[in-house]
């Protein structure tokens, strides 16, 4: 029950990923190399900010923490960065962070997902990591949505055809 349980979550998490890569993929598209690098304001952060704060934290959370590696995450240059990775650049270190991540995942134990641990200051467990993971993944990619429209004054699609309005059975 215990490895059903484990590989359950897992599964669940992975998927949320996807979603959120989904969704940002499908913003990306919309979007040009200025595009990426414009702020809405200076208490504000570009696209591409969003991205390279996405992967940091992914890294330091999904990757260090989970996979048991050294944190070199640089969290200001995160947000002071005001260009010199293209759109292309962006995505695949976006897709690549996400990647890993989901790897170490894939592989992760019951044990690590209960053991204790220290990041960012903070004491989580295992799932404690992974939920703040996908909670922090979603959360930007909802930010990136939203100055997407704003850009670009349209829908981004992210469920068309699909009826949204089935009920639960």
């Amino acid at each position: 029950m215990e490895d059903k349980l484990v590989k359950e979550f897992v599964a669940q998490a992975i998927y949320r990923m996807d979603e959120s890569t989904r969704m940002i993929g499908i913003a990306f598209d919309q979007l040009s190399e200025k595009d990426i690098w414009l702020k809405p304001n200076e208490a504000s952060n570009s696209v591409g900010n969003l991205v390279l704060h996405l992967c940091g934290n992914i890294t330091q959370y999904g990757i260090a923490s989970l996979g048991g590696t050294k944190d070199f995450r640089e969290r200001e240059k995160e947000f002071l960065t005001n260009g010199g990775e293209t759109k292309a650049e962006l995505w695949d270190k976006l897709v690549e962070t996400v990647g890993k991540s989901k790897r170490i995942l894939n592989t992760i134990s019951s044990e690590e997902l209960l053991r204790s641990r220290e990041v960012q200051g903070f004491s989580f467990s295992g799932i404690g990591v992974v939920l703040h993971v996908v909670e922090h993944y979603s959360y930007h990619t909802g930010q990136i949505a939203y100055w997407t429209k704003i850009i670009k004054n349209k829908d981004l699609g992210f469920y068309e055809g699909i009826d949204l309005e089935v009920k639960n059975k």
